[in-house]
C-alpha cells in the first residue's frame, strides 16, 4: 500500500484513518486494539499489550509518527 506516510511494518491492516492540522502533512490513524490483536498472533495478550505500548506507542520517528485511537 502506497501511502506516503509511515506506517509500523505489519500494521497497515490497524489503519483506519487519517489526522490533519492546520500546516502539517496528513498522518495515518491506528486502532490501538487491531494492533495488539495483530501482535497476538505471535503472542500473549499481555506481552502484546507490553510490546506495544513500549516498542509502537512509545517511539518516536519525528514529523511522521502515527497516530493510534482508542476507540474503546
Amino acid at each position: 500500500m502506497e501511502t506516503g506516510y509511515l506506517i509500523p511494518t505489519g500494521f497497515e491492516d490497524a489503519v483506519i484513518g487519517t489526522v490533519e492540522q492546520c500546516g502539517m502533512s496528513a498522518k495515518p490513524l491506528l486502532d490501538r486494539a487491531k494492533c495488539i490483536e495483530i501482535l497476538e498472533k505471535d503472542m500473549s495478550h499481555e506481552d502484546a499489550i507490553e510490546f506495544f505500548e513500549y516498542k509502537i506507542l512509545g517511539a518516536y520517528v519525528g514529523q511522521d509518527t502515527p497516530y493510534f485511537a482508542n476507540l474503546e
